[in-house]
């Protein structure tokens, strides 16, 4: 004789206080598992978004104090990068421009008009390896030794590796939070069987099988965590979209590009299914092999 579904759901799963507990640490877990993959995320958007700006890009600065020998071969820089094909753009650096990126730091006075500034030149390329580095370098050399090539991505490096780090402290966290959220359903589990054992029992001597309570335990798991983890990512999402709305410049090209798109958001919003899911099989293993050993 096989025990009624509804019937066992009053029996055994009653909403009391161990249920609301459970839900709210499911919350806090999902909280920290979404806050953790959204900065992650984020991360990655801007380390993209930073190699794709300044990756292939490089300054020619003309360091030559006589100004007429600096506008000379300034020009003749200029005409040998748009003549080679691994170039894209080239772009002198107009002297005001210039002149107002050093004001914050040289001053008023330190900016005197007889005080010769070099010349810089913005250069896109089309890649930026090894081979195209060295070919301008030495393209450079044959007009001027005063001519200095500056690649960004020689001090792009020191960012992007620290851009990586954060990114895998934050993979660390969604990993260490899912882990611990595993070993809650599990612990969670074993506390119901246990709690539930004469009741088990009774079931058991009316019909009904391990499948069938096991079942039981599994769905009210997976609702729960269902729940908590809802509330959780709402919570979360929320916070890093006030993140988001609080901490947009729109001068600051790095923080503007760590921003999340429609299908990170959309990633972040499946994080709760997916604990709800692994919850269910978690809570699959532990409840059938808790109820061998008490059988």
């Amino acid at each position: 004789m096989a025990f009624p579904a509804r019937s066992a759901r009053h029996g055994l799963l009653d909403s009391g206080r161990h249920s609301r507990v459970m839900v709210w640490i499911m919350a806090i877990m999902v909280f920290l598992t979404v806050l953790a993959a959204g900065s992650g995320l984020a991360i990655r958007n801007g380390v993209t978004a930073l190699d794709s700006a300044l990756s292939a890009r490089l300054t020619v600065q003309v360091a030559e104090a006589d100004a007429a020998l600096r506008d000379r071969e300034t020009a003749a820089i200029i005409a040998r990068l748009k003549a080679m094909p691994m170039v894209r753009n080239v772009e002198q650096v107009p002297p005001q421009r210039l002149r107002a990126l050093l004001q914050p730091w040289l001053g008023s006075d330190g900016l005197d008009k007889d005080i010769a500034l070099p010349s810089m030149i913005d250069v896109d390329l089309v890649s930026a390896d090894a081979a195209t580095i060295a070919h301008i370098r030495a393209a450079a050399r044959q007009i001027s030794d005063a001519i200095l090539v500056d690649p960004h991505a020689a001090w792009l490096s020191p960012v992007r590796d620290l851009f990586a780090a954060l990114g895998w402290s934050a993979l660390s966290i969604v990993v260490l939070t899912t882990g611990a959220t595993m070993a809650i359903v599990l612990l969670g589990a074993r506390t119901g069987l246990d709690t539930h054992r004469d009741t088990i029992d009774v079931l058991h001597m009316l019909g009904s099988t391990d499948r069938q309570v096991a079942r039981l335990f599994e769905r009210r798991i997976a609702f729960e965590t269902l729940i908590g983890g809802a509330i959780g990512a709402v919570a979360a999402l929320c916070l890093i979209r006030a993140l988001q709305l609080r901490f947009a410049a729109p001068d600051a090209q790095l923080l503007d590009a760590m921003t999340l798109g429609a299908a990170d958001w959309a990633m972040l919003a499946a994080i709760p299914l997916a604990c709800a899911l692994i919850a269910l099989a978690a809570a699959r293993i532990a409840v059938r092999h808790r109820l061998e050993r008490l059988l």
